[in-house]
């Protein structure tokens, strides 16, 4: 059969791709390759001087976010956190989440705004048509891939337009500060502020129920009594913070059943004084046993036993609770010999 005797409809078609023009064949055929439109050129292509105002735009925008992001730390640093502003028509919000918010929204806008303007005004936007490939990426294509990025690397003028280039990693070197400063709200700062509690020669104990401080005669053996350092009061802004480490919890043994020689020497008349955080993650010791001298964390059930230096003896907990050493004052209170040896509370990555 000649090529005369096919109809028209099954023709091949007949198409020049580069400048998309169209045969009568391909009208009829509904999946022809309508091939690609000429392409235009953008004025930052062909002026240079159109070039350098959208560089320097971009680089504005990379700087912005660079400033926007020092002012966000400069607020979470220098704003109180209870100090509020009036913004109409909200009313009044906290000045500290006000200015954290603009100045962050700020810094990630302009990246992505300066990110943009880049990449519609000086990366190459010549269409290219690619033939689909196999899922499986072969030697060539793991080839192909290497000289698309270098091309695209090349042609996104990366290493051309200094200015941007550098303004870009500036503002994506300085937005990761923030999260870096928002961390110091899950603790205290790195050093020494763990090993240091408000306990201190000379403080006195003083019972948390009455307020009062506390007599060798008010603890009765086989008794839990919980204390406080002296000077330390509910309604201080500094109270749940220290009384997380400073918690107190104080029983009395006979002398004969302290199997611990360090902690006989530490105690007074047989009164013991230990760190009442639970060594596993922190949670407050309630439960005392008194025939056993075992005092159980209500969380996940570490034991330590009172009268053997406070040692654990069946649980999660990683070590025993730090003991206060103790003592009396000329005026009959127990006091204070110090503050703990030992960090309180669970382990840390500085410990030690």
């Amino acid at each position: 059969m000649s090529s005369q005797d096919i109809p028209e409809e099954n023709l091949p078609a007949e198409q020049d791709h580069a400048h998309g023009a169209v045969s009568v064949a391909d009208e009829k055929n509904p999946f022809a390759d309508p091939g690609l439109p000429p392409h235009e050129h953008r004025i930052q292509d062909v002026d240079e001087r159109a070039a350098k105002r959208s560089e320097r735009v971009v680089a504005l925008l990379f700087t912005v976010s660079m400033l926007a992001t020092l002012g966000f730390i400069a607020s979470y640093v220098a704003i109180p956190s209870d100090k509020s502003i009036f913004v109409f028509p909200i009313g009044h919000i906290s000045a500290m989440n006000f200015a954290l918010g603009l100045t962050l929204g700020t810094a990630l806008f302009c990246i992505g705004a300066g990110a943009v303007h880049w990449a519609r005004t000086l990366m190459s936007d010549v269409e290219v048509a690619d033939e689909r490939h196999p899922v499986a990426a072969a030697p060539d294509l793991r080839a192909k891939v290497h000289e698309d990025f270098k091309q695209g690397a090349k042609e996104s003028a990366i290493g051309r337009r200094k200015l941007i280039r550098n303004t870009m990693l500036g503002a994506l070197t300085l937005v990761p500060l923030s999260g870096l400063f928002l961390l110091r709200d899950l603790g205290p700062l790195p050093g020494t502020k763990l090993r240091h509690t408000l306990w201190s020669k000379g403080k006195l104990l003083v019972n948390m129920n009455t307020n009062e401080p506390l007599r060798p005669e008010d603890v009765a053996v086989g008794s839990l009594t919980f204390a406080k350092p002296e000077g330390l009061e509910e309604d201080d802004e500094e109270f749940q913070t220290e009384i997380a480490k400073a918690a107190l919890m104080i029983v009395r043994l006979q002398p004969e059943n302290i199997k611990d020689k360090r902690e006989l020497e530490w105690s007074h008349e047989g009164i013991v004084a230990y760190s009442k955080i639970c060594t596993h993650v922190g949670c407050p010791i309630s439960l005392y046993e008194q025939q056993t001298h075992h005092v159980l964390c209500p969380c996940h059930q570490s034991t330590f036993d009172l009268s053997d230096g406070a040692r654990v003896i069946f649980g999660p907990a990683g070590h025993a609770l730090p003991q206060l050493r103790i003592g009396v004052n000329g005026e009959g209170y127990l006091e204070a010999l110090g503050d703990f040896e030992e960090p309180v509370g669970p382990a840390f990555w500085e410990r030690g």
